[in-house]
């Protein structure tokens, strides 16, 4: 299966998807962490539109999204463009490819675009601490949890100020990484 993951620059879902043989590329315009033979530093609208793939998942930048950022985007241009370019974004991929997921944190789009099809926690798939967070589906079952586990901890949250703060934040979920790859490969 050829899978896209667009706005990611860990290689997390990426190599999530590779390890299980799949044919994965991950696309951000930050370089990647890891494995540069599989990541494309540009633009994700270019890569949808120019590429075929049977599966893209998208992490869009959840900064004016998110709940965390009401205090600094509410009714905002800034917030306003998120939103119309997190759409935008999930309707190419869904015209360019039969199998569609976007993944962000609670925020705005439930109340400006739609509600997610799923609500999902890191603790449901073996990380003991708490991020919900939304999945918007296009021909995609939601996910099943894993490996519900112990522990509630806010480690997001009470993350302290630091200049790699904003990219440890959207870091991605291996456990959650690891479900996608073993449930969606399939469907």
């Amino acid at each position: 299966m050829r899978v896209l993951v667009g706005c990611e620059y860990s290689g997390v879902v990426r190599d999530a998807f590779l390890a299980r043989g799949h044919d994965a590329w991950s696309c951000d315009l930050l370089p990647t962490e890891s494995r540069p033979d599989r990541h494309l530093q540009e633009n994700v609208e270019s890569v949808v539109v120019n590429c075929n793939f049977d599966l893209i998942i998208l992490h869009p930048p959840c900064t004016a999204l998110c709940v965390a950022g009401n205090r600094h985007y509410s009714e905002t241009k800034e917030r306003a463009e998120a939103i119309s370019w997190t759409r935008a974004l999930f309707r190419l991929a869904v015209a360019r490819c039969d199998k569609v997921a976007l993944e962000n944190p609670v925020g705005v789009l439930s109340s400006a675009w739609r509600p997610p099809d799923q609500y999902m926690q890191p603790w449901e798939y073996g990380h003991g601490e708490t991020k919900k967070t939304g999945l918007w589906l296009h021909n995609l079952p939601p996910l099943q949890p894993t490996n519900i586990v112990e522990g509630r901890e806010q480690r997001i949250w009470k993350m302290p100020p630091s200049p790699d703060r904003g990219k440890e934040r959207s870091r991605f979920y291996p456990g959650i990484a690891r479900a996608m790859a073993e449930q969606w490969a399939i469907s």
